[in-house]
């Protein structure tokens, strides 16, 4: 398997279809709840919808240099979204997610190790395979939090 193929399986696993690393994912933990339920807020934490959103963000940004486009996100702005309001916003979203993950699986497996070895965006980035890499364990890390999240719901 080429490491493209491995790591956009690695990243597909964690938000759409996978159990291997945790047993879960996040469309298993999200795709069955109510907005009121994501959107319930536990002392200080961060919501699961908070966080469902935070991981987007990121993948919606790769995506979009992966696209060809500029790499806009910037940490400062990763919790800045609009709130979810009702049933209709979480099932907008929750679709939007699938898609955009599905979409930058899409693109990663398309990439040559030459590329995934190449610089991403600027030097101090690191490369592509890093920041696909980083992603995967970022996602993880919330994944976890939400799990916990919701053990407390």
């Amino acid at each position: 398997m080429s490491k493209s193929r491995e790591l956009s399986n690695r990243l597909q696993e964690v938000i759409i279809d996978g159990t291997w690393i945790a047993n879960t994912n996040f469309k298993n933990q999200l795709e069955t709840l109510s907005f009121k339920v994501v959107t319930q807020k536990i002392k200080n934490y961060n919501t699961v919808a908070d966080l469902a959103q935070h991981i987007h963000y990121y993948i919606n940004g790769i995506k979009q240099v992966f696209n060809g486009g500029k790499l806009t996100i910037q940490d400062r702005y990763s919790f800045d979204f609009p709130p979810i309001k009702t049933q209709k916003d979480w099932d907008f979203f929750l679709n939007r997610f699938w898609k955009d993950t599905s979409e930058l699986c899409e693109l990663i497996t398309q990439l040559s190790d030459e590329k995934l070895n190449a610089v991403f965006v600027k030097q101090e980035y690191g490369t592509y395979a890093r920041n696909i890499e980083a992603l995967i364990e970022h996602s993880y890390y919330h994944l976890g939090q939400i799990t916990l999240l919701l053990k407390k719901e």
